[in-house]
């Protein structure tokens, strides 16, 4: 099977976990809302761990959200399935098994190892500046910049 099929499949599958996230999240968030019944000391201690437990599972998911997201809007730039560290494209198979991840197993690993948290690697500004300017034909100054 040719990568471009495979990654056609992981669209999809992205396509279908993003719809899924939304609705989970939408129920959750529909859930905290609700008003409390009134109750002894016991049920509130009961629906405060309720209400943090909701409220974990929803920013764990909100961020995967994120990720699949981002892992979409990758593929329609054309640049999905490279690593974002060190921009080698990423093995279909670590692909499958986490469509929406930006590195590939050497960089995670540097990165599990240094302890440093993904989104510092965010920041590579001359990447941004090459990929930006492929995109974009007109020259900017720093007095540009400046404004």
């Amino acid at each position: 099977m040719a990568r471009s099929d495979s990654l056609l499949r992981l669209h999809s599958k992205l396509k279908a976990k993003r719809d899924e996230l939304r609705d989970t999240l939408s129920q959750e968030i529909e859930l905290g809302q609700r008003p409390r019944d009134v109750g002894d000391i016991g049920d509130d201690a009961l629906d405060d761990n309720e209400k943090e437990l909701n409220s974990q599972l929803v920013a764990f998911e909100s961020r995967e959200l994120a990720q699949v997201e981002r892992a979409l809007a990758m593929i329609r730039e054309g640049r999905y399935g490279d690593c974002d560290i060190c921009h080698k494209k990423i093995p279909i198979a670590r692909l499958n098994a986490l469509p929406f991840t930006p590195f590939c197993v050497k960089c995670q690993e540097k990165i599990e190892l240094s302890g440093q948290h993904p989104s510092e690697y965010d920041s590579d500004w001359e990447h941004a500046y090459e990929y930006e300017g492929r995109m974009n034909q007109s020259e900017i100054t720093i007095a540009d910049l400046d404004q």
